[in-house]
């Protein structure tokens, strides 16, 4: 029986260990099981790795940033953007991966017009350099908003005040996932309009009250269900290749 699982701090509402279970299931996987793995802080991670025989791990908030110092290697994106999501158990190495640029970049890209050139990404960690790191590819210019007191960031105060020149707008926030589902990265959405693109990489609630409140001001609006299923796939052939 192959393990694979989730770490994080928080995971008793993700989505990934039914993804997979449904995925064995749909396609006949009799010797693998999906599990998860809340870790208090990174310092239990070496713990869970003697405890289970690994064959491959998905990170999630707040580790994709942590997790590197931990690793004997970073491939592709995640060396470029020093974010992980994805880690692959390769000849008694441990080789970080980052897939949530696949599954972002495709979720997205079909949504983008001639309009979307500039982004207001909410958010710095890890998820955050992953959608930068697309907006890159795509020629989209973009600003991150944090509460953090940083030259290099926005305010959300002073977003809020500048939503109309921001035709995108991602959440890269956990604020809003189930169970705090009134909350929202956003306290005003006056400036949001029918030309707008709100993307939350939150997947549960589907609908976050951020969208919502977009959506009823005209906004096309996207949830991260595509993304995850996508990076999860993605995670999958780097396990099995």
């Amino acid at each position: 029986m192959k393990t694979y699982g989730l770490i994080g701090e928080s995971l008793i509402h993700s989505f990934s260990p039914s993804f997979f279970k449904e995925k064995f299931e749909r396609e006949y996987i009799e010797d693998a099981q999906y599990l998860s793995f809340s870790l208090a802080s990174m310092n239990d991670f070496a713990k869970l790795l003697e405890e289970y025989k690994l064959s491959g791990l998905n990170v999630t908030i707040p580790y994709k940033q942590e997790i590197i110092p931990f690793l004997d290697e970073l491939r592709g994106a995640a060396a470029e953007i020093q974010a992980v999501n994805c880690i692959a158990f390769e000849n008694g190495k441990l080789i970080g991966y980052n897939t949530d640029v696949i599954g972002f970049e495709r979720s997205i890209k079909p949504l983008i017009g001639e309009e979307h050139s500039y982004a207001m990404i909410m958010g710095t960690g890890g998820a955050a350099q992953a959608v930068a790191y697309v907006l890159d590819k795509l020629q989209i210019q973009y600003t991150f908003v944090s509460r953090k007191d940083n030259d290099d960031f926005l305010s959300y105060e002073v977003a809020e005040a500048l939503l109309s020149e921001f035709p995108i707008i991602i959440n890269t926030t956990p604020l809003g996932t189930h169970p705090n589902e009134d909350d929202s990265p956003l306290k005003s959405f006056d400036g949001i309009g029918k030309d707008h693109l709100v993307y939350d990489l939150i997947y549960n609630p589907g609908i976050t009250k951020l969208l919502a409140e977009c959506a009823e001001r005209g906004a096309t609006m996207k949830n991260g269900v595509e993304m995850l299923e996508i990076q999860a796939e993605e995670s999958w052939k780097i396990w099995n290749k």
